[in-house]
């Protein structure tokens, strides 16, 4: 059950949506294909979150898109990327990675490794605008980067070294280990997304754990810790 604390909103991993077929295993936070929950439409401009696990060698063949932000966040594993534009890549761990779908795009991703398991979340955001050119855009940011702090990796202005999104959103990773703290004020009128990528987290004193997503709504002090381990990735929404 979700659950309403101080201006938050828990969005508790066990209500995900899930699909599984022999390569692919995946939960969905909010409605995908055939799960659909009229709570858990998006929240603002963040539309999909899928904590995706595709087995090696298989991946999603060549498809479309318009009129969408997607960033593929790596959590272990790799991900070959291929797309219309002629963009050949790999996303590794670390990696900041968007592509702008915009007047419409062909891609495929798919796990290259024979033995390894690719684990990785799929990010969707509406854009600000459509019709864009479509384009393509990766970085790669250290551990020690993102270790205990929160890291800038995507930003409409593509600040401090970050992927630029076409959308008013700043999204930071951190790496947390036990005794980590970091502290985050959403600012007034503005909203925010924190999602438990791995791990266990306390987010305020509640703890959370990977796959729980939490929708802040109001002016709030965040202050995020461990006893454990997590990695997490939090988004500030016009």
């Amino acid at each position: 059950m979700s659950q309403t604390t101080k201006t938050h909103l828990i969005h508790d991993r066990n209500n995900r949506g899930h699909a599984q077929i022999d390569w692919l295993d995946s939960y969905h936070t909010f409605s995908f294909s055939s799960f659909y929950d009229p709570n858990r439409m998006g929240f603002r401009s963040l539309r999909v979150i899928n904590d995706d696990r595709i087995a090696p060698g298989a991946g999603f063949p060549t498809h479309g898109h318009r009129d969408m932000e997607i960033l593929t966040y790596v959590l272990s594993g790799a991900v070959e990327h291929k797309d219309s534009l002629g963009t050949g890549s790999v996303i590794r761990p670390g990696d900041a990675q968007i592509m702008s779908a915009g007047t419409g795009i062909q891609h495929s991703e798919f796990n290259p490794s024979p033995t390894e398991p690719l684990h990785l979340l799929q990010i969707w955001i509406l854009p600000d605008k459509q019709g864009i050119t479509p384009r393509y855009e990766q970085k790669a940011f250290t551990p020690e980067e993102k270790r205990g702090k929160l890291r800038l990796i995507a930003a409409k202005d593509g600040r401090d070294g970050a992927v630029t999104i076409h959308q008013d959103v700043d999204l930071y990773a951190s790496l947390l280990e036990q005794g980590d703290v970091v502290n985050y004020h959403v600012q007034p009128h503005r909203y925010a997304w924190l999602q438990i990528a791995q791990g266990i987290a306390n987010l305020n004193g509640e703890e959370l754990r990977a796959g729980d997503g939490v929708q802040i709504s109001k002016e709030e002090k965040l202050e995020i810790s461990t006893n454990t381990s997590a990695e997490i990735l939090l988004f500030d929404l016009g």
